[in-house]
């Protein structure tokens, strides 16, 4: 049983502690609310993961830190720069290995699917934040100071992912009701989209595989799939008809972006969505022997846990 610090508390850093807890390791999970999963091996701390003096002290004697922080996207600009020097320097003080939830942001718009030697290239400002995050803590790494990897994955899809997933709560309880889907982009085009699960199972194989240190990696995602066609296979499985996926039009969401951050925001990722978004996770997959959880499989899961939660909210 070794120590592990995993610094963000929502769908990816819960996931990341509850893949540990059952692992038999020791798990702090640090998040500014103390929230998470009640679970055996778990200890759940309420501190500001920009405080790097109050994150030491919880890393030492670890043998890994993760960053699985997700500030808002309005918000990365402010939030991120603290956060990140922060973390980083709780790894080099400690020496944890240091894991970091990435994204597919920081490619330029894919004419083809993306791969983890893709240029840096993002097409916006607050991207090119997670860019900056990844150099550093690259050149820390090269200067021998600490032990590092990213893993990068698609939007998410799977338990847990609500407002901020385009497969989330606007997207499968709808579906679930009868009710038809308005997507923001073009849902015929081909998209990756990476299950939660397979996300922390990620970064728990990279943490613990000296192999891992030193680069980026893609986690191991499905092949991809338009959104009608998730929408025709999740109600095929949820024994429901299908009311279709619509177009939601662009001045809408431009209407709607002036008064909700989160919205207004969009604009930035459109690209990733009216085009083939496609990610080649070949390389993780070949290096540490792990697969995709199958599409059936993470859509029955994702589906019964909708509705069990619409279940309890009735």
């Amino acid at each position: 049983m070794t120590k592990h610090v995993v610094v963000g508390s929502g769908q990816i850093g819960s996931e990341v502690a509850r893949l540990l807890a059952g692992q038999g390791h020791e798990v702090v999970l640090v998040s500014r609310s103390g929230s998470g999963p009640d679970l055996p091996g778990v200890r759940k701390v309420a501190a500001d993961a920009s405080d790097r003096e109050r994150l030491i002290a919880l890393t030492e004697g670890a043998d890994a830190l993760y960053n699985c922080v997700n500030p808002l996207y309005h918000r990365w600009m402010q939030d991120w720069p603290p956060i990140a020097a922060s973390l980083l320097a709780t790894a080099e003080a400690t020496g944890a290995g240091y894991v970091m939830l990435g994204n597919l942001y920081v490619y330029a718009p894919p004419s083809g699917p993306m791969r983890e030697n893709d240029p840096l290239r993002p097409a916006s400002e607050k991207a090119e934040v997670r860019v900056r995050m990844w150099r550093d803590a690259l050149a820390s790494h090269e200067a021998g100071r600490v032990r590092v990897t990213e893993v990068r994955g698609s939007d998410y899809f799977g338990p847990g992912c609500l407002d901020q997933s385009h497969l989330g709560e606007r997207f499968v309880p709808r579906l679930l009701a009868g009710k038809p889907v308005r997507f923001i982009g073009d849902p015929a085009q081909p998209h990756s989209w990476t299950y939660v699960p397979d996300v922390a199972r990620a970064l728990v194989t990279a943490a613990t595989d000296d192999r891992s240190w030193g680069r980026a990696w893609h986690v191991p995602t499905a092949p991809a799939m338009t959104a009608r066609q998730v929408a025709d296979r999740l109600c095929a499985l949820a024994g429901v008809p299908n009311p279709g996926v619509k177009v939601m039009p662009r001045w809408f969401v431009r209407a709607a972006g002036t008064v909700s951050p989160m919205l207004g925001e969009l604009e930035h990722v459109r690209y990733q969505f009216v085009r083939p978004f496609v990610v080649d996770s070949a390389d993780f997959q070949a290096t540490f022997g792990v697969a995709p959880t199958p599409v059936d499989e993470a859509l029955t899961t994702t589906i019964a846990w909708w509705r069990e939660r619409l279940a309890a909210a009735a």
